[in-house]
C-alpha cells in the first residue's frame, strides 16, 4: 500500500519532471499531429467531391507544402516580435477550423485555398511549437523535444487510424466537427499553462530577418538532410515493397507502420538519452543507426529484411529532426524564432518537396537502389553533426 508519503513524492516528482508547460505544449504537439493524422484519410473524398483527377491532387497536395513554406518563416519573425506563446496560441485558433473548411471546400478555387491554408497554419503553428519546447527546455533544463515530437506522432497515428471509421460512422462534416469541437475544447485547457516568453526584441534588429551567417543554414541543412529519407520512407516505402519485392498487401503496411512504432517510441526515450550522452554523440550514433537501416532496407532479398530495415531507419532518425531544431531554437545572437524557422522550413521542405522527385528518379532506376544511396545525405549529417552541441542546454543556466 503506498503511504501519504510515497503519494507525495511521487507527485513531486511528476511535477518536477512534467510540469504543467511541458504538459501543455506536449498537448499542442498531440493536437497538431491529430489534425496532420486525420487529413489523410480525408484525401480520396476531398478528390472525389472536387472531381479532381490524381494528377490534379498531386498538385492540391503541393499547395499544402507551399502554404506551409510561406507561412513559416512568418511565425519566426512573429515569435521574434511576441514571444512563442502568444504567436502558438494565436496560429492555433485559426488553425482550428481549417479541418471543416477543407471538408466544405465545394469547388477547385476554395479547395486550393483550404488546403493551403490548412498546411500554411499547420506549419505556422508547427514552428512556434518547436520554439515554445526550447523556452520549456531552458527553465527545466532538460531536454524535452524528442518526446514532444513523440507525442505529435502518437496525435498522428491516432488520427489517420481513427479518421476512417469516424468518416464512415458520423460522415466528413461529423467527422471534422467533432475533431474541432474536441480540439477547442482541449485548447482551452491547456491555454493557461502555455509557457509565457518574453518577445526577442534584445536581439539585434538584422538577426530578425533572413540569417546572413552560414550556422544557421548548416543546421537547417542537416535538418533537410534528416527529413528528405522520412519523406521517401512515408510515400515510397509500400509501394517498393509491393512492387519490388512482391510483398503481399499486409506485409507492405508494415514498413511505414514499423517504422512510425519505433520511431514514437525512441523520441520518447530520446530526452533521456541526449541528457545522458549528450546532443552530439546521440546525434551520431542515430544517424549510424538510420544509415545501416536505409541500406538493410534497400539491399533486402525479401520484404520481411526490409521490413527490419525501415523500423531500424525509425530508430535511427526519431531524434536526428528534434536534435535539429533544438540546436536551431539555441543558437546564440540570434532571434530564437528566425533560426528555427530557418531549419524547420529546410527540413519540411525536404519531406514535402523531395518524395516527388524521387518517385519521377524511381520510374527509370526503381526504389531500392534508391533507399540504398539515401545513406549518402547522413554523411552530411555526420560531418555537420558538431554543430548539435547548441542543442544541449542544462549549462546554460
Amino acid at each position: 500500500m503506498t503511504t501519504p508519503d510515497q503519494a507525495l513524492a511521487a507527485r513531486s516528482f511528476f511535477g518536477s519532471y512534467f510540469p504543467p508547460t511541458r504538459r501543455a505544449i506536449s498537448g499542442l504537439f498531440l493536437l497538431n499531429g491529430l489534425y496532420a493524422g486525420a487529413w489523410a484519410p480525408k484525401i480520396p473524398e476531398f478528390a472525389g467531391r472536387l472531381d479532381i483527377s490524381e494528377m490534379q491532387l498531386g498538385l492540391m497536395i503541393m499547395c499544402f507544402g507551399i502554404g506551409s513554406l510561406i507561412l513559416m518563416p512568418i511565425a519566426g519573425v512573429l515569435i521574434a516580435h511576441f514571444g512563442s506563446a502568444r504567436t502558438v496560441k494565436g496560429a492555433a485558433l485559426l488553425f482550428l477550423p481549417t479541418l471543416l473548411l477543407l471538408s466544405l471546400a465545394p469547388n477547385i478555387a476554395l479547395g486550393v485555398a483550404a488546403i493551403s491554408l490548412f498546411g500554411g497554419l499547420l506549419g505556422t503553428m508547427d514552428v512556434a511549437m518547436n520554439g515554445n519546447a526550447v523556452e520549456v527546455e531552458k527553465s527545466m533544463r532538460r531536454a524535452i523535444m524528442s518526446s514532444c515530437h513523440a507525442f505529435w506522432s502518437l496525435g498522428a497515428f491516432i488520427g489517420a487510424t481513427t479518421g476512417g471509421y469516424l468518416i464512415e460512422t458520423i460522415g466528413v462534416i461529423g467527422h471534422a466537427a467533432l475533431l474541432t469541437v474536441f480540439a477547442a475544447v482541449a485548447l482551452a485547457f491547456i491555454w493557461p499553462f502555455v509557457l509565457r516568453d518574453a518577445p526577442h526584441r534584445t536581439e539585434e534588429r538584422e538577426k530578425v530577418g533572413l540569417p546572413t551567417t552560414p550556422l544557421p543554414w548548416l543546421i537547417g541543412l542537416m535538418a533537410l538532410f534528416c527529413m528528405v529519407p522520412e519523406g521517401a520512407i512515408l510515400d515510397w516505402s509500400a509501394l517498393y515493397m509491393r512492387n519490388e519485392l512482391g510483398a503481399p498487401l499486409a506485409l507492405s503496411g508494415f514498413a511505414f507502420g514499423t517504422f512510425s512504432l519505433t520511431m514514437a517510441a525512441m523520441r520518447f526515450a530520446g530526452d533521456h538519452v541526449r541528457d545522458r550522452f549528450g546532443a552530439v554523440k546521440t546525434l551520431r550514433y542515430c544517424t549510424v543507426i538510420a544509415m545501416a537501416g536505409m541500406i538493410i532496407a534497400g539491399t533486402a532479398p525479401h520484404g520481411y529484411v526490409a521490413v527490419l530495415g525501415f523500423a531500424l531507419c525509425g530508430v535511427g532518425i526519431s531524434n536526428m529532426v528534434p536534435i535539429a531544431f533544438s540546436a536551431a531554437g539555441n543558437l546564440p545572437g540570434y532571434a530564437q524564432g528566425v533560426a528555427l524557422s530557418v531549419a524547420t522550413v529546410m527540413g519540411y521542405s525536404g519531406s514535402l518537396f523531395a518524395p516527388s522527385v524521387i518517385g519521377f528518379i524511381a520510374e527509370h532506376t526503381g526504389f531500392a537502389i534508391i533507399f540504398a544511396l539515401l545513406p549518402v545525405l547522413f554523411i552530411v549529417v555526420l560531418l555537420l553533426s558538431h554543430h548539435a552541441v547548441h542543442a544541449d542546454v542544462r549549462e546554460r543556466h
